[in-house]
């Protein structure tokens, strides 16, 4: 739904069965799988199938979506080392039915699943003689603790349920997003109507087709037939893009993220931008409307399916911009081509409606407004907003190649300084090429101006690291930025144990970082920490975290900051912290196989969460250990637990044991 709401903003602003199950420990410690899993498998045609995924989730544990937001926890994952040599993957899963709630951890509204949920995921053979196949699942469930889940799925296809489509999940799943699509486009296709290119050819297209004939009703369907002719060639415009489907089914997969394509984009709104301003006006070639004008002078309905083409094609300079927002927003969906035609069909009824309503109804056309200069003012507000959505797209490529030039700080002061001219527009204190002259402005100009100038207000505390629910999804994430606390943040532990971090000849020891912002030295390789330990002769804190876990956060944020436990941290321990969802590759020649479950392990994540699993029983995080330099541990473990006192007797204990 992010998707389409964006859109808004931006157009005006499941036979075979397989089970998977685990021995589960309490919710504190211990081997804990919150998802049974149970598959099975679903016969599209002889290339095409469904691989069905049915997770029955314990009270109260959510398991994250795939469209969970970025920086927050784990989404799901479908990968397979099967892909692209016997099946290619097609789009993502369809899922279920999806909860939304915000993190006060993250900043961020999450995506996830509660009690049971069945995904579905479609892939395409690109051999004949396929008969079996296997899919990995890779997710984060949370709950007080959280705990990776997933692992391979195995699937025989010739033990598959025949079906001619796909089944109520996939129908109201996909029916609800193509509905919103079109819902967003109809409402661009009527806003369009509203700028000089279009409005005032309304009252003259109506007058024409019921003046020229003697009969109302023939020409009230000669109308009718127009707005039909409209309609039909915007659909026309989409052909092309099934084509390239047909073709490439992952064709649209990764269009959100080609980084050429998002520069393109930015590019061509801000020339339509500048032309909303009245820099000067983008037309189709002479000859194109030429041509539609001329035959729109033919007798009949074709002639009539002319006069559409012309009218498309002169009202170009404004309903462009539209089209390629339409284009930009719609293709980077997973509907793919589908969605486009939903889109371009929305837009088309959007913008011939009215033509088919005022032939309908005569009348109604005394009572439409006069042309005047608040049309070219309509088209001037939608330039700001062209503007502003413009450096979405160039975002998108920054946050791909992480450059880093376009962080959210910049992106918000940018946003912040189109928004402002926008209200100095309104009140008329900045005049543009085709302003009529103004000697008062309307109570309705007056209203979108304080509107404006209200959201101006709302992105101004974004520069300090305030979340900006309201548009969370257009600009950077929070740790894409300069300050990822937030401006004026005071960092914690300035000084490194009592402190060299600040001594110019002070040197970090071999594989370890601070850890930000509380100094502290860590290790995120165990072998080079239990050295290090040994070195200096303290016990280890053993940390398996993650780098989407959130109650891993909290401990950090809240147990972690305080003095008397931060001391501990920083001059009494040797922190080495393991992330299990670390989804970096290991070397070709560290990668092994997992004793757990036979698969291949291939990450750094996968490396420590078998570590964990085989030594302690348990795959927990966070879960923490105090080890003596022979690797025993010294006071048992403890997990997710805010208390500050708690956390500190059990630290302070565990480090008295090691002197003993």
């Amino acid at each position: 739904m992010k998707k389409v709401f964006s859109l808004l903003v931006i157009l005006f602003v499941f036979s075979t069965t397989s089970f998977s199950q685990f021995s589960v420990g309490n919710d504190q410690g211990g081997f804990k799988d919150p998802v049974t899993w149970s598959t099975s498998v679903e016969k599209i045609n002889d290339k095409e199938y469904y691989l069905v995924f049915k997770a029955e989730i314990e009270d109260k544990w959510h398991l994250y979506s795939q469209y969970n937001v970025e920086g927050a926890s784990l989404p799901l994952e479908f990968t397979s080392e099967q892909a692209d040599s016997l099946f290619t993957i097609v789009g993502k899963a369809l899922e279920g039915k999806t909860h939304k709630e915000y993190s006060e951890t993250w900043k961020k509204e999450e995506t996830f699943f509660i009690q049971e949920t069945i995904l579905k995921q479609k892939i395409k053979l690109l051999k004949d003689d396929v008969s079996k196949v296997t899919m990995n699942v890779f997710g984060q469930a949370c709950k007080t603790a959280c705990v990776l889940i997933g692992g391979d799925f195995h699937f025989d296809l010739s033990k598959a349920i025949a079906v001619t489509k796909s089944d109520v999940l996939e129908e109201k799943e996909e029916k609800k997003s193509l509905l919103s699509i079109f819902l967003a486009t109809l409402l661009a296709g009527l806003l369009v109507l509203l700028t000089p290119c279009v409005f005032p050819m309304i009252p003259m297209t109506m007058s024409f087709f019921l003046k020229q004939n003697k009969s109302k009703a023939k020409g009230k369907f000669n109308a009718i037939f127009y707005g039909l002719s409209i309609i039909f060639i915007y659909l026309l415009i989409s052909v092309p893009f099934h084509i390239f489907e047909s073709i490439n089914p992952n064709i649209f997969n990764s269009i959100s993220t080609n980084i050429p394509l998002n520069i393109t984009f930015f590019v061509i709104f801000i020339v339509f931008a500048m032309s909303f301003f009245g820099a000067f006006e983008i037309v189709l070639p002479n000859k194109l409307s030429d041509s539609a004008d001329k035959a729109s002078g033919a007798k009949g309905l074709m002639g009539i399916f002319f006069m559409a083409l012309t009218l498309i094609i002169v009202s170009f300079s404004c309903t462009g911009p539209a089209l390629g927002l339409i284009l930009g927003s719609v293709l980077s969906t997973d509907g793919g081509a589908n969605a486009l035609s939903i889109a371009m069909l929305g837009f088309g009824i959007g913008l011939a409606l009215p033509f088919v309503m005022f032939a309908i109804f005569p009348e109604w056309i005394k009572k439409m407004p006069k042309s005047g200069g608040w049309l070219n003012t309509v088209k001037v507000v939608f330039g700001f907003i062209e503007l502003a959505l413009a450096f979405k797209f160039l975002s998108n490529a920054d946050l791909v190649i992480e450059a880093h030039y376009l962080e959210r700080e910049t992106f918000l002061a940018i946003w912040i300084a189109i928004f402002s001219a926008l209200v100095l527009y309104l009140f008329g204190k900045i005049k543009l090429p085709h302003d009529s002259p103004l000697s008062h402005i309307s109570v309705g100009r007056l209203m979108l101006g304080l509107l404006t100038l209200t959201f101006v207000i709302y992105l101004i505390p974004g520069l300090w690291g305030a979340p900006l629910k309201l548009i969370s999804g257009f600009p950077p994430p929070m740790h894409y930025s300069e300050s990822p606390y937030g401006v004026g943040y005071q960092k914690l532990g300035n000084s490194f144990a009592s402190s060299n971090v600040n001594n110019k000849d002070f040197e970090l020891p071999e594989g370890a970082h601070l850890m930000k912002p509380y100094d502290i030295i860590a290790f995120e390789d165990y072998n080079l920490g239990l050295a290090y330990a040994k070195k200096v002769g303290k016990p280890i804190l053993l940390d398996f975290t993650g780098k989407a876990c959130v109650n891993c956060r909290k401990m950090e944020e809240q147990v972690w900051s305080d003095p008397k436990v931060l001391n501990l941290l920083k001059n009494k321990v040797v922190l080495i912290s393991l992330y299990v969802d670390f989804r970096k590759k290991l070397p070709k020649n560290e990668q092994f196989i997992s004793k757990i479950d036979g698969s291949k392990v291939k990450t750094i994540g996968g490396k420590w969460s078998e570590f964990q699993t085989l030594k302690y029983n348990a795959n927990v995080q966070p879960m923490y250990l105090i080890l003596n330099n022979e690797e025993k541990t010294i006071n048992g473990s403890t997990y997710y637990d805010p208390d500050i006192n708690k956390y500190y007797k059990w630290l302070k204990e565990g480090i008295a044991k090691f002197k003993e």
